[in-house]
């Protein structure tokens, strides 16, 4: 199934003219915290269906925009969402795209994102291994190798598990 994409452009210029769609953003409240498109109602990724908008929206709207922080996990939402019967489109480029194509955002204080946050803990467990390796015992390059075989098992998957345990940690959480 082809997920439907609009531009940031189009977005930022509904925007100007009051005739946007209802904006989802589907990343972590921490994130959306963050900084998020001005009117964007915050639905993270693993709570978004149907049922969630229809609740959370006070009435369904003809289409929803959805946004995460690139677009990989606003697509799909997108992809769920129109399975369960709604028009939803993708924002290309997601919240990156629409600040750099002018689009009005709200500002808040700052967390780090997912995507940082994996970076760094993977990173840090791999040092941990090869130190522990080095100097402790040779048993700890196995958690070395174990980071690394998650990494790539998220990059050809789309699915990162490391991701999905750091998003429900108390700082990722509304």
């Amino acid at each position: 199934m082809s997920i439907a994409l609009i531009q940031p452009s189009q977005v930022r210029d509904s925007l100007a003219h009051g005739k946007a769609a209802t904006i989802v953003d589907v990343r972590s409240p921490g994130e959306f915290r963050t900084v998020h498109i001005d009117g964007a109602v915050n639905i993270p990724l693993d709570s978004v269906s149907a049922a969630t908008i229809r609740s959370s929206l006070q009435s369904v709207p003809n289409e929803l925009w959805v946004v995460c922080h690139k677009g990989s996990r606003s697509a799909k939402a997108c992809e769920k969402l129109t399975h369960e019967g709604l028009r939803a489109l993708s924002i290309d480029g997601g919240t990156e795209a629409c600040i750099a194509s002018g689009v009005p955002v709200v500002r808040g204080r700052g967390t780090i994102s997912i995507e940082r946050q994996v970076r760094i803990f993977a990173g840090a467990l791999t040092l941990l291994g090869v130190i522990l390796g080095t100097w402790v015992h040779p048993g700890f390059y196995g958690l070395s190798a174990f980071i690394g075989a998650g990494l790539v098992f998220a990059g050809v998957s789309d699915w990162c598990g490391m991701g999905k345990l750091l998003a429900v940690l108390p700082w990722n959480r509304a």
